[in-house]
Order: structure tokens, then sequence, then C-alpha cells
């Protein structure tokens, strides 16, 4: 005896508002190395006012998540003369974008800034930290 195996058809709008839902969901995936330091006692954090900023229009994406480094207020010690990594994932970019800044946005000075970041097709990238002044 045969199987039949019917296919279920989906409806195309459907298709088409499901295929923007998959697009809001993906993520931005960011290592960042924080550059070894000859000075004692070094503290890193990460605040939630992070974003990557589409360089081709006003999107921002919304930091999401960070791994290996504490969100304002708290403070992680930074290992003296070894490089520091950490990961920021982030709401995903618009599909148009080229290219993009790391820029957290603080009412101090010294923000972690990386500029002209250019966009791939994993969406994983792996950046070097500087402040901004």
């Amino acid at each position: 005896m045969e199987e039949i195996i019917i296919k279920p058809v989906i409806a195309k709008e459907l298709l088409e508002s499901l295929q923007t839902k998959i697009e809001e969901e993906k993520q931005v995936i960011v290592h960042c190395c924080f550059p070894a330091s000859p000075f004692l006692g070094n503290l890193i954090r990460i605040w939630n006012s992070t974003y990557l900023l589409d360089n081709q229009s006003e999107h921002k994406s919304k930091l999401i998540h960070a791994e290996n480094i504490s969100i304002y207020p708290n403070w992680t010690p930074v290992p003296f003369m070894r490089d520091f990594w950490f990961t920021l994932v982030f709401s995903g970019l618009p599909r148009d974008c080229k290219s993009f800044d790391l820029k957290e946005v603080i009412p101090e000075e010294g923000g972690f800034f990386v500029g002209s970041i250019k966009r791939n097709s994993l969406d994983v990238y792996r950046v070097k930290i500087s402040e901004s002044y």
C-alpha cells in the first residue's frame, strides 16, 4: 500500500507576514576585545544604552544581552596585561544596512565606540573596543 503525502498549502499573505517576523528576530553578535592594559585594577562595564547605529538610516539596534561583562552600575575586573573579551547581542539590523557603528550612549565621558563596522552575511563580528571622547 502506497502512502500518500499531502503537503499543506500556506497562504502567500501568511508567508509574507512570517518573513517579516523572522527578520525582526534576527540578532547581531559582536565579540569585543578590550586591549591589554599595563595598569592594575582596571574595571569595565557596559551600559544598556549601547546601540548599533545603521550608517545609512536612523535605525538603532538595542542591546539584548551581554556575556562576560557587567551591566551598569556593576563592574567587571579586567585581567592585568591580557586582552579582555566579552560578547554583546543586539536586535537585528535592517536588511539594507551596509555598515554600522557600535556606540555606548552614556551621560559621562569614556563610552565605547567602534565606527563603520562593515556588515557581513552572518551578522557576527569581532571588534577592538576604544573609548570615545
